[in-house]
């Protein structure tokens, strides 16, 4: 997904000043971009961003919409998973318990100050705990992945 993070490098100001209270930060294993877009601008960006990247959206959650059906209001959050066929083959074939960590999940996160925050953890971070039992192929797709999601 380098095109996810190009698509943000030019369309967001990274600054701490956006930082609010509350939000997310850096932690092992993630990627964490703080934008400037609103939280309903950056989950449109994303889903066409993964569209244009050749990856597909699997699944979506949040709790914010499920909040916002019982008559709450808490500030925006989405998961959204994306992978691919290809993807998941090669890394079932490698290792069968990897596959409870597909697919991909990028959590956008809206922050006090309007603006919205996204995160992933890295591919290489999640399948590290099946890198024995997957060998070099999981290695290889772990980087690849790597690569496609934008670090």
């Amino acid at each position: 997904m380098r095109l996810i993070v190009s698509v943000f490098y030019v369309l967001t100001l990274f600054s701490s000043a956006s930082l609010a209270a509350g939000s997310l930060s850096e932690r092992e294993g993630w990627q964490v971009m703080h934008t400037s877009l609103a939280y309903d601008r950056l989950v449109e960006e994303l889903q066409a961003a993964v569209k244009e990247e050749g990856m597909l959206l699997v699944s979506q959650a949040s709790a914010s919409a499920g909040a916002r059906s019982r008559g709450l209001t808490i500030p925006g959050n989405r998961i959204i998973g994306v992978y691919r066929n290809d993807y998941a083959v090669r890394m079932l074939e490698a290792s069968v318990a990897a596959g409870i960590e597909a697919p991909i999940r990028f959590y956008v996160t809206e922050n006090t100050d309007g603006t919205a925050t996204l995160s992933w953890k890295t591919p290489s971070f999640v399948f590290e705990p099946y890198m024995e039992e997957g060998g070099v192929a999981l290695v290889e797709l772990a980087e690849e992945l790597d690569l496609v999601s934008g670090r």
